[in-house]
């Protein structure tokens, strides 16, 4: 099998699983700081000043998401885990008019937050290699498909704009207008997810070091962020208030 084929087959496996997979490196994460806290091996001041910045990192991330799903079409950018790549359109104002793979710019803030959270400069420079090679084939395999169904108007665009980081310089405004209805139904899963992980990892070193001085701004977003995930959950399977119209 030629290289680049092997890249494609593994870049479509990789974005099919790409929703579960990254979990694993959560995990390692995790452990990481663990160990990190039990040894006083932290690289990094736990300052909570600092600790406001890793989540501030990740809700920068969940905010690209945000921005970029709110601005695009139906059946474009979506997670479609089950059936593969889906593209009606080809998506090239807005934040595609500075940068290919917003989603996956997007993504790498929100995970970078937990990576620093660590304060091991080991995992976090294993993590931007891990994720640099993870997202690479994935956007390979995304880019082969879209040349293979826009032809020239997928390669014009691709020739002018770059694949992960932006030019702002190239700015277009979008054609569609955004859809606070996408946004909730696609980016809820995200947001309770960060305060999820930042209110895990403070409850663990907070155990770990025997003290009870727990952050509750992640405690209360978590509970927040909770809600919100079942109402709206209940809004899709009970209504048909999410569904989009465009």
């Amino acid at each position: 099998m030629a290289l680049k084929e092997e890249f494609e087959q593994q870049g479509n496996w990789l974005f099919r699983y790409r929703s579960f997979l990254p979990i694993g490196i959560l995990l390692i994460g995790l452990m990481v700081f663990i160990h990190s806290t039990l040894v006083h091996h932290a690289l990094v001041c736990t300052d909570p000043y600092y600790e406001f910045i890793f989540v501030m990192v990740s809700l920068l991330g969940l905010g690209i998401r945000i921005y970029t799903v709110g601005y695009t079409p139906k059946n474009t950018s979506g997670r479609n885990t089950a059936e593969g790549q889906v593209a009606d359109t080809l998506n090239t104002t807005g934040i595609y008019s500075i940068v290919r793979h917003p989603l996956y710019l997007g993504n790498f803030f929100m995970w970078l937050g937990p990576a620093l959270y660590t304060r091991n400069a080991g995992f976090i420079a294993a993590f931007v290699l891990f994720y640099w090679l993870y997202y690479e084939r994935i956007m390979y395999a995304e880019e082969r498909f879209l040349e293979r169904k826009f032809g020239d108007k997928y390669i014009d665009w691709a020739k002018r704009t770059p694949a992960f980081i932006p030019d702002f310089r190239s700015f277009q405004k979008s054609n569609v207008d955004f859809s606070f209805k996408k946004v909730l139904k696609k980016e809820k899963n995200g947001l309770f997810a960060v305060f999820l992980i930042f209110a895990l990892f403070d409850l663990i070193g907070e155990l770990l070091r025997n003290h009870t001085d727990f952050n509750y701004f992640y405690f209360v977003g978590f509970v927040i962020t909770l809600l919100l995930y079942v109402v709206l959950k209940i809004l899709k399977m009970k209504t048909q208030y999410l569904e989009e119209t465009r």
